[in-house]
């Protein structure tokens, strides 16, 4: 944003210089014409042999009639006879015009500011400006600064604007649905601001109707569920067992999915680094190794300590965990906590199953996605669990990724943020 503020004060000084460079280009070509100003000059030479007193003038009366001449105008007049001899003078004595060049009319010096005009008489007469060319321009750098700094508020003021805009729509965009910019003015920016708090509102609405939505379904979902399970209980005879068991694991399953669905929408509503409604000190070591034993993994490591939700850091570990398990092949799966700094803690699960190629590590992350050759019925699993992995993780100031294990199989790293 600050480079389009002074990009805007850029545009404006940029602009400021062009229109004055067009005024002097429009003067050059649409003022004066040359024969045009020498005739004015050739008439301001007679009314001067008018003023002046006769060639052949004593030079007392000659110096007298170019000093009142010099007051009006306000100029530096130097006066000369036909043979360039020095009449008078006020001020600076300016130097004798070439009588060749004079010959062709009058004679202007816009670098010294010098104008010379031969009188009817043949006597010639220079005469300068009082003020000297530094001194215009620091009147015009002057002017320029005095424009820049005029400007400079101005723009300003409309940047500030939209930094404040920037501000809340990345505020919304990392998950503060209550974002909202306050409306000042009529102009185009504050009609931004006001389409910008209809959408915000509009998403905060939306959000609000999908959570709903979700937790009426869920609750919909469970009482059936619940209903299933009591008919199940009451299925009678041997013959019964096998079918019992294989509707309770899919109730359960469903159960499972119900409540993921459920946690990952509620994860969705928090914006990055902030954790759930239970925060505590974990000991992270003690935790993995709990969740280790319940699984059969085996667990070691570091102490190490992270603030969070105890709940949702089991539920991160338990996932790693049985995501291993079911693609482990049968082999010894490894949990290892880690520390590798004050303020950073790594927890690092590894199997040696057939591994995940290098351009689905991350799309594995993603809900729902399985992938190519995967199904439900192989793995146990619904897609969740490594996207809920991954929202635990930055919910608790880190990140998840997948890597290949050293010697094959695959190794997930979660990193916490840890108590110093």
């Amino acid at each position: 944003m600050r480079r389009l503020y002074l990009e805007i004060y850029a545009t404006v000084v940029a602009s400021l210089i062009v229109f004055a460079l067009l005024v002097s280009v429009a003067w050059s070509v649409f003022g004066p014409s040359r024969d045009q100003g020498s005739r004015v000059l050739a008439g301001v030479a007679n009314v001067l042999a008018r003023s002046l007193p006769a060639a052949d003038a004593p030079a007392e009366t000659q110096q007298a009639a170019i000093e009142e001449l010099a007051r009006d105008l306000e100029v530096r007049l130097t006066l000369r006879d036909a043979g360039g001899r020095l009449l008078g003078h006020v001020g600076e004595e300016l130097p004798p015009p070439d009588a060749r060049a004079l010959e062709g009319g009058p004679i202007r010096s816009h670098h010294r500011e010098l104008l010379s005009l031969r009188l009817p008489d043949g006597r010639t007469v220079a005469a300068a400006g009082t003020h000297e060319p530094v001194g215009w321009a620091i009147a015009v750098l002057a002017l320029a600064a005095a424009i820049a700094l005029g400007a400079y508020p101005v723009v300003r003021r409309i940047t500030r604007r939209l930094e404040r805009l920037r501000a809340q729509v990345e505020a919304l965009g990392s998950g503060d649905l209550g974002a909202r910019v306050e409306v000042r003015g009529h102009d185009e920016i504050a009609g931004l601001a006001r389409s910008f708090n209809r959408a915000a509102e509009r998403i905060e609405q939306l959000v609000a109707a999908q959570r709903g939505t979700l937790a009426s379904a869920s609750h919909e979902l469970r009482s059936p569920l619940a209903r299933i399970r009591v008919a199940i209980e009451l299925l009678g005879g041997a013959e019964g067992d096998e079918l019992r068991a294989r509707v309770a694991r899919d109730v359960a399953e469903l159960d499972a999915l119900i409540g993921e669905l459920l946690l990952a929408s509620r994860l969705d509503t928090l914006a990055p680094g902030q954790a759930h409604e239970r925060r505590a000190s974990v000991d992270l070591l003690g935790l993995a190794a709990e969740e280790a034993a319940r699984t059969g993994a085996e667990c070691g490591g570091q102490p190490a300590t992270v603030s969070g939700d105890p709940t949702l850091l089991r539920r991160l570990i338990r996932n790693l965990l049985e995501n291993a398990r079911r693609h482990a092949r049968g082999s010894a799966v490894e949990l290892e906590i880690s520390t590798h700094s004050p303020s950073r803690v790594r927890i690092s699960v590894a199997d040696r199953g057939l591994g995940v190629a290098e351009s689905e590590r991350e799309r594995i992350f993603e809900p729902f996605y399985r992938p190519a050759g995967a199904s439900e019925s192989k793995d146990g699993g619904f897609g969740l669990g490594l996207a809920l992995v991954r929202q635990i993780a930055r919910h608790h100031g880190g990140d998840a990724r997948c890597r290949a294990r050293e010697g094959g199989g695959t190794v997930f790293e979660v990193e916490l943020e840890g108590t110093a």
